[in-house]
């Protein structure tokens, strides 16, 4: 009995593992079926399917009563003499004639059917992700199909072109292509339309079916040399089309600009780098260049993705300024905001430097104020010191200023206004204590020595009596 007993268990447990394994097999297997994952290298289905619009011709072989052409309707099914209706929805035209054939052949000895495509449907494909334009589109076919061979699919290309390109924060190097097979199944192919770019190998460029689905994935590392060849791609967005972009920090003029391309000179007459494309450099330009306190090695891009993500450029722009690397003046995109941060020590040669380049200013605007001998505004190059300021208005009106010390007064970012004493050296370069750099808009109040002020008062005070005693000299004829 203990035999027989575990004799039934065994064989219970076996019959399990065999059901699921037979079970787990079958869904293996059916996964496999519907969604098949591809490389680059490996063939996508490109056969033509039939659909509604298309108009096909069915030739039933020494049978011309037969013969005749037939546009698909929405549903698939036509009618033909004979054998009433079938449905070509979904089949490819051999399969379609194979179909035909085996319905025929109830009426028919070895009946010969061929279907030729006379003309196509428009195909509707789906354009998603780093795209300016995602949605739903409607591309035609170009030449037509059957007794003419010249037929033209649209491409992927120009799925992404009639989506408006592709944006700067895609990831091009693994672009997804999804093809519906059959009922419930899908094939995906992942490829690099760099290697277009690069190689000029147009079976990267695979033509379209209806019902596909391009998805262009964000970019997870930004490289600037592959951004501005992006920039280049055909591609890519309109390079003609503005931007709207977003500056802050230490710029002039901080504030929402619009960046457009086209041929521009910088305030000081030169052209800047990158001249001509919407870049890093013309955004900083609008804002009114750089102010003494940029840190122009960590200057920042946040750039906004359709995946509700940003991605964080780091953009160095004095490699630029030593080196020449144009890949540093990144071109912008719509919705960029550019973050020029402060820097933590100041270089006076290297502000000097920046001062001559376009991403200054060509002049400040300074008032100095008081004894000088020519008060006013003055024009004056960026990052300019006070002395170089004392100087441009003809120095100290030295009967009457007090030349030890001045004031400084500074309009902040924030609104408020700020004001120090600064004692003068003219032997001293430019340092923080003496000689400071100054910003726009600063004012340099230049005060009246004490004999100066001792003058004045007297002056005052003597006034009315010297008009009192005029008029006792008029009346007494004095």
């Amino acid at each position: 009995m203990l035999n027989i007993h575990l004799w039934k268990i065994f064989s219970h447990s076996t019959t399990a593992v065999v059901l699921l394994t037979t079970v787990n097999i079958a869904l293996s297997s059916l996964s496999l079926a519907q969604t098949q994952k591809l490389s680059a290298a490996s063939t996508i289905s490109t056969d033509y399917l039939l659909g509604g619009g298309d108009r096909i011709r069915v030739n039933v072989f020494e049978v011309p009563e037969y013969t005749g052409e037939y546009q698909v309707p929405p549903g698939g099914a036509i009618n033909l003499p004979l054998i009433g209706s079938i449905s070509v929805l979904g089949l490819t035209t051999e399969q379609a004639a194979d179909e035909i054939a085996r319905r025929y052949a109830r009426f028919l000895k070895r009946p010969l059917i061929s279907v030729n495509l006379l003309s196509s449907r428009p195909i509707n494909v789906f354009v998603a992700g780093e795209v300016t334009r995602p949605g739903s589109y409607t591309l035609s076919l170009q030449g037509s199909g059957g007794d003419n061979p010249g037929v033209q699919y649209p491409t992927v290309l120009a799925a992404l072109t009639t989506a408006q390109g592709v944006t700067l924060a895609a990831d091009v190097s693994k672009v997804q292509l999804r093809r519906k097979i059959g009922r419930s199944g899908e094939q995906v192919i992942s490829f690099n339309l760099k290697e277009i770019t690069k190689t000029g190998k147009i079976p990267q460029d695979i033509t379209l079916r209806d019902g596909d689905t391009i998805v262009v994935p964000t970019a997870t590392n930004f490289n600037v040399a592959e951004a501005r060849n992006l920039f280049a791609a055909n591609y890519a967005a309109s390079q003609n089309a503005p931007r709207t972009v977003a500056i802050t920090g230490q710029v002039y003029r901080p504030g929402s600009y619009l960046v457009t391309p086209g041929s521009s000179s910088s305030e000081a007459g030169t052209v800047a780098p990158g001249s001509g494309l919407p870049t890093l450099m013309r955004g900083i330009q609008l804002a009114g260049g750089i102010t003494s306190q940029a840190d122009v090695r960590s200057i920042k891009i946040r750039r906004p993705t359709r995946i509700g993500s940003e991605q964080t450029l780091n953009i160095n722009l004095w490699e630029l300024l030593q080196t020449g690397d144009l890949n540093q003046d990144v071109v912008l995109q719509d919705g960029d905001t550019i973050v020029v941060p402060t820097a933590t020590e100041i270089n006076t040669a290297e502000v000097t430097q920046l001062a001559t380049t376009t991403l200054s200013p060509a002049t400040i605007q300074v008032g100095v104020v008081g004894e000088v001998k020519k008060p006013g505004l003055t024009a004056l190059q960026p990052n300019s010191s006070l002395n170089q300021a004392l100087l441009a208005a003809g120095g100290f009106n030295d009967a009457r200023a007090s030349s030890a010390a001045v004031d400084l007064i500074r309009l902040n970012p924030n609104g408020t206004v700020s004001k120090r004493v600064v004692k003068i050296d003219f032997s001293k370069g430019i340092n923080d204590e003496t000689n400071p750099i100054l910003h726009n808009n600063d004012v340099v109040l230049v005060s009246r020595s004490g004999i100066a002020k001792t003058s004045d008062t007297v002056n005052t005070v003597a006034s009315p009596l010297g008009t009192l005693l005029g008029i006792v000299r008029i009346f007494f004829g004095l």
